[in-house]
């Protein structure tokens, strides 16, 4: 299995001659090296509705006849845009048939602005997924805060990587991020969402550190870079 970092929190995973991306948001993102045009995939995956994770879906689901996956509100949302769309929700699992898909709980918020008309469109409960394929366990966590119902779920999943946000402000920052990796008990731990706006700088390779401190192992990747993995 591939896992590709494209930046922000846009993870994509290869896997049996098959692709998924979660959060595509690379037009938006100074720091990305993909263009959305170069994205080839099976399918999209969407944790919330915020602009920096759903920005690129359109497009890159249209170029590749790929389904949109996503909480109902937000997948009939896309809908409405074009693309193929199922529709799921939290506790839900979607089998994509080269990788199954469960969406688990986040706490953030959710919601398309519409600048122009200045209006909110409901997006839906935020998620992350936990993805198997291969024989392996792959978290995104989605954007969230620290939870206790974490722990749950690193005592329900043998992950192996686990994808959490860093950068503070809108999510976790390094402190609650490090006690997530504690409970989820990864083999890996990835940070991701930090760096791309001024007010989520994060120092991602002093996480990785305090990572080590405490007996986890974590990377830092840089966007356009990946990781092969296996069971």
């Amino acid at each position: 299995m591939e896992l590709i970092y494209h930046g922000h929190s846009c993870v994509q995973i290869q896997t049996n001659g098959k692709s998924l991306v979660i959060d595509p948001f690379l037009r938006g993102n100074e720091l990305a090296v993909t263009k959305p045009e170069e994205i080839r995939t099976d399918a999209v995956l969407l944790t919330h509705a915020h602009a920096d994770h759903i920005l690129d879906a359109v497009p890159i689901a249209k170029a590749n006849d790929a389904p949109v996956i996503a909480t109902l509100e937000l997948a009939t949302y896309m809908s409405w845009k074009g693309v193929k769309t199922t529709g799921m929700n939290l506790g839900g699992t979607v089998d994509l048939g080269f990788a199954k898909a469960k969406m688990i709980q986040a706490f953030h918020s959710s919601g398309i602005v519409i600048e122009e008309e200045q209006r909110i469109i409901y997006g839906g409960m935020p998620g992350g997924f936990i993805i198997e394929a291969e024989g392996l366990t792959i978290l995104h966590t989605g954007d969230t805060c620290l939870f206790g119902d974490m722990k749950m779920i690193g005592e329900r999943h043998r992950i192996d990587v686990a994808f959490i946000p860093i950068g503070g402000h809108f999510t976790m920052g390094p402190e609650d991020a490090l006690q997530a990796a504690q409970w989820f008990g990864a083999k890996l731990v990835i940070p991701v969402h930090y760096d791309t706006f001024s007010l989520i700088r994060q120092d991602a390779e002093a996480f990785v550190q305090k990572l080590k401190e405490h007996g986890l192992n974590g990377r830092v990747l840089k966007p356009g870079e990946s990781l092969t993995v296996e069971a």
